[in-house]
């Protein structure tokens, strides 16, 4: 079958969406990767074929936001997907208005760049599957002018279900008058030149793709859920000769994330003041820094080792415990190695899914506004004498390594992609 991916240009999010077009490639089907056609190169190196669609003006990226917007885009998760956080949010004027506001006026407009050239594409190229993530809702728009079966694949939790599912329950309860719905208006715009009406699929996808175990993951009521091992992929890398080593103290990782410079223009911590605690510990500390960050400290303690990268799936099992921004693929990856886990959170879903890591037991949890060096290295010194946080991780890692490979999942897929598309 001939499958079509779609993805806003954001390379992390990207790249969680590389290992399934990989598993649907090897079984043999067509893959084709969409995006906005200054994103080509970074498709074509993850060995997959781009299909360019849109012109990049990319208006509406957090890089392209003033420091005084980027220090609103902070604190967790934006409307109206902050429900997921406040149940005190969920009423019909809030979301309402939230889908109103912040999804039509935003986050669905950074889908206009790519609709013409990847509607265009789709109902020449006739997929029979697009599979799309949450930002991207290009993707079913071709696959509703194609009749193509579509899927949504997560990359963190499903803030867009869950906020979906509160809002069509609080309308059903409205008058009939009352009963808008902003987003299923946005979509019948965009359909309109090609006959097409909104249906709710248009959402929340035939089916989704939820690449986190349940005990981390909150499914939205009502959607069809597939679980799928998440599997590590940061593009092209080499391993340091020194990490085959094996360390000669408990090794302790540190990453606060790729995007963060970009999205915050420099950490969201006291890098120096973490470091500093750190040295006090009889630890061995790995700690991924991007360069310009790495300019602004004016010291490394002995016992740190500063680099700019290094594969965190090669660098996450040799250690005895992870610090980490709470980011969704850094969560996953050490997950996936039975490392206990500190998740120092600050922005979308990091906090609600460093609350889910801490209830699990297989870590802790402290927010950015807290993160002294005191209390990281205080953090530190728990997972590392405390057995119940590695008993736990342990038992997270078998839950992972227990749902199905991409690969496995293929035929799932294909099944569901038959039961759904247009013949």
């Amino acid at each position: 079958m001939r499958v079509l991916f779609a993805s806003y240009p954001e390379k992390p999010v990207f790249q969680y969406l590389v290992t399934l077009a990989w598993a649907l490639r090897t079984a043999g089907h067509e893959v084709r990767f969409a995006s906005q056609a200054n994103f080509a190169g970074v498709i074509n190196q993850a060995g997959l074929t781009a299909q360019p669609a849109g012109d990049n003006p990319e208006p509406w990226r957090l890089t392209h936001l003033s420091a005084e917007q980027r220090e609103e885009e902070r604190p967790g998760l934006p409307a109206p997907y902050d429900v997921v956080d406040n149940p005190g949010n969920i009423t019909w004027p809030y979301l309402r208005d939230g889908y109103a506001g912040p999804v039509v006026g935003r986050y669905v407009m950074e889908s206009l760049p790519m609709i013409p050239d990847l509607l265009e594409f789709a109902r020449a190229w006739r997929p029979d599957l697009v599979i799309w993530e949450p930002n991207c809702y290009a993707g079913p728009l071709a696959a509703k002018v194609s009749g193509a079966a579509h899927a949504r694949l997560l990359f963190g939790l499903d803030i867009f279900g869950l906020a979906r599912t509160h809002f069509l329950r609080l309308r059903a309860e409205q008058p009939a008058e009352e009963r808008v719905d902003p987003l299923a208006q946005w979509f019948d715009k965009q359909l309109a030149p090609y006959g097409e009406e909104f249906t709710e699929d248009l959402a929340t996808g035939h089916f989704t793709v939820d690449q986190f175990p349940e005990s981390l993951a909150e499914p939205a009521a009502g959607l069809r859920y597939l679980r799928m091992q998440y599997i590590p992929y940061g593009g092209p890398a080499v391993v340091p000769g020194w990490l085959q080593e094996p360390p000669r103290k408990p090794r302790v990782g540190l990453t606060m994330g790729l995007s963060a410079t970009d999205h915050f223009g420099g950490y969201t911590i006291g890098l120096q003041d973490v470091l500093d605690a750190l040295a006090g510990l009889d630890i061995e500390v790995v700690a991924t820094v991007a360069d310009q960050e790495k300019a602004k400290l004016a010291r490394i303690p002995a016992n740190t080792r500063v680099i700019p990268y290094v594969p965190l799936h090669a660098l996450a099992p040799t250690c005895s415990a992870v610090i980490h921004h709470a980011g969704a693929a850094t969560m996953a990856t050490v997950s996936r190695y039975g490392v206990p886990q500190l998740a120092l959170h600050l922005h979308f879903d990091q906090p609600a899914l460093a609350r889910r890591l801490a209830g699990q037991g297989a870590g802790l949890a402290i927010a950015n506004d807290e993160a002294t060096g005191d209390a990281v290295a205080a953090a530190v010194r728990r997972l590392l004498t405390e057995p119940a946080f590695t008993e736990r991780a342990t038992a997270l890692e078998g839950e992972i390594r227990r749902l199905p490979s991409p690969n496995r999942l293929v035929t799932e897929i294909e099944q569901l992609t038959a039961e759904h598309r247009n013949s």
